[in-house]
């Protein structure tokens, strides 16, 4: 006698059964969406910047509105941080990002200046960071035609990224020291300097972190005006 081996297949699903598989697909993929979109948002959009920095804390970070060395800014009796993911896009003036955090910046420096020597130039040296909206505005103005044109026709220019050193987290702040600004009072700080390294504009370079509220016609001016600046040599 043999013993029978029975098969038992399941039905066929149904269309209830894929439109349940399709149903509980779509829930997860909205899961899923939904916790990546909680991962990163709020505090983390408004950490991007800083991140990009190298900056582990923000959350004492100085308002972007033209901050002192306290941290407080113009307007702003209590220095609260304002973070430009929440401010009003329209503007007036360029952007750029060009505060690179990556880059050595005393070879930076060194190479603006070997250039500087050979062109018989000025050099611009911009202490400032793409956090800050006074920093891009003015590395956004050093992008256009006209402020751009004049600035590579007469100067050399470096870029040094420089954290939030109104907050006391600042890099590469030898930098400035190199050129006798023991503390950085804002952002961006503006070093003119001679083709050997002579600074030319002790007295106005820390004027620039309300470049976002300048006109095209005053930046340009100013920069015109220094780029005419000399040391009396004999």
């Amino acid at each position: 006698m043999f013993a029978a081996s029975v098969l038992l297949f399941a039905p066929p699903p149904t269309g209830a059964d894929f439109a349940e598989v399709e149903t509980r697909s779509e829930a997860q993929v909205r899961s899923a969406i939904m916790r990546d979109v909680r991962i990163n948002s709020g505090a983390d959009f408004a950490n991007d910047a800083a991140r990009e920095e190298g900056i582990d804390h923000t959350s004492d970070a100085p308002s972007d509105d033209h901050s002192d060395a306290n941290g407080d800014a113009d307007g702003d009796a209590d220095g609260v941080a304002h973070d430009d993911a929440h401010e009003d896009d329209s503007h007036d003036y360029p952007e750029a990002r060009l505060y690179d955090a990556t880059i050595d910046a005393s070879a930076a420096v060194d190479e603006a200046l070997a250039r500087a020597e050979v062109s018989k130039r000025n050099v611009l040296i911009v202490l400032g960071a793409n956090w800050c909206h006074d920093s891009r505005a003015f590395a956004g103005w050093t992008a256009t035609p006209h402020i751009g044109g004049m600035i590579a026709e007469r100067f050399e220019l470096v870029f040094v990224n420089v954290g939030m050193p109104q907050t006391g987290d600042g890099h590469n702040q030898h930098i400035a020291r190199r050129f006798g600004f023991d503390k950085q009072e804002g952002t961006p700080l503006v070093i003119m300097t001679s083709y050997d390294g002579i600074v030319l504009n002790s007295e106005t370079a820390q004027g620039w972190r309300n470049t976002a509220s300048r006109s095209e016609d005053e930046i340009y001016e100013e920069l015109a005006l220094m780029a005419t600046t000399e040391i009396a040599r004999d």
